[in-house]
């Protein structure tokens, strides 16, 4: 289960200071950089876009979207996160993908809900309406954290537009520990640490978040102060069923100093129940991968995207 009511900010002048912040922290993405809005049953959601293509080329209407034999990569952040925190997987991917980013609709940025997707269907729902409206097939569907849970859960109920999933540090392996919540309360009392002592107190805690630039931080902060949502369970364990179900390729990667996981115990669920599956845990990791192994995790993906047979026609 997910968010059973639609989040809002405490006031007008909130959301904009949240939005400017937002917009600021997109600067951390390479040109050409664009915007897509596109309407779904639970509401606007908001996509980036980064493509190798002349930056004076006109915004592709979502509908026209064109197919140009590259196969795009999807990316969905974590709980309380924003399109901002794959900066560091945009230029690698980009070189070969078109990528897009998408603002997930229950946490705070540029995408509007009005109706609230409580379930695993609703929300293999409103992802599948945004990739029909992108007018994308073929998909490699990356997510990180509860984005994990939701590309997996994709993979599980409405999986008729991808080609790949790949989770890093995923929701829905096993039940959410109660270090975890320990964990992020000890993120957030870092965030107020001098500046010069967070890359140490990131280290220690493999949160990197205390390291990360500061304009990707700022949203972040002001949407936890500002935001004001529906309560969200924590992402439902997926069924050792619902796991052996999925027929598309699948790459899983574990923090070893995860907060989330028992990495050990996950990497044997995984490899046991998803055929093929690739699995590996990462060393010098910890729940945020993609920020703390950027390197190896774009290499791990291009890597995985390259070796997947091409579609059959």
């Amino acid at each position: 289960m997910t968010r059973t009511a639609v989040g809002h900010f405490v006031s007008d002048e909130a959301r904009t200071r949240f939005l400017d912040a937002y917009d600021r922290a997109m600067h951390l993405w390479p040109a050409p950089h664009r915007e897509l809005d596109v309407e779904t049953s639970y509401g606007t959601v908001h996509v980036h876009h980064h493509d190798p293509a002349p930056e004076d080329a006109p915004d592709p209407a979502p509908e026209d979207a064109p197919e140009d034999g590259r196969e795009p990569v999807v990316l969905l952040h974590g709980h309380a996160g924003h399109p901002s925190n794959w900066h560091p997987q945009i230029a690698a991917l980009g070189a070969r993908h078109p990528v897009y980013a998408v603002g997930t609709l229950d946490d705070p940025g540029r995408s509007v809900q009005h109706t609230a997707a409580p379930g695993s269907r609703e929300n293999a729902a409103w992802l599948g309406e945004v990739l029909a409206g992108l007018g994308l097939h073929r998909v490699h569907l990356v997510g990180v954290s509860y984005g994990g849970w939701l590309a997996l859960n994709q993979a599980v109920h409405a999986p008729e537009r991808l080609a790949t999933v790949t989770a890093l540090d995923p929701g829905g392996i096993e039940k959410v520990p109660a270090r975890f919540y320990a964990h992020m309360t000890a993120g957030l009392f870092g965030m107020l640490a001098p500046r010069r002592l967070r890359p140490a107190l990131g280290r220690l805690l493999a949160n990197p978040a205390l390291a990360a630039p500061p304009e990707m931080i700022a949203p972040l902060m002001l949407g936890m102060r500002t935001y004001k949502p529906a309560a969200r369970p924590a992402a439902r364990p997926f069924t050792d069923d619902e796991l052996r179900s999925l027929t598309l390729p699948a790459l899983v990667l574990i923090g070893r100093r995860s907060a989330l996981l028992r990495p050990r115990r996950v990497h044997a669920r995984v490899t046991a129940l998803i055929p093929g599956v690739r699995a590996e845990i990462v060393d010098r990791a910890g729940h945020g991968l993609n920020l703390e192994r950027p390197d190896l995790v774009n290499e791990r993906l291009l890597e995985f995207i390259a070796a997947t047979p091409p579609a059959a026609f």
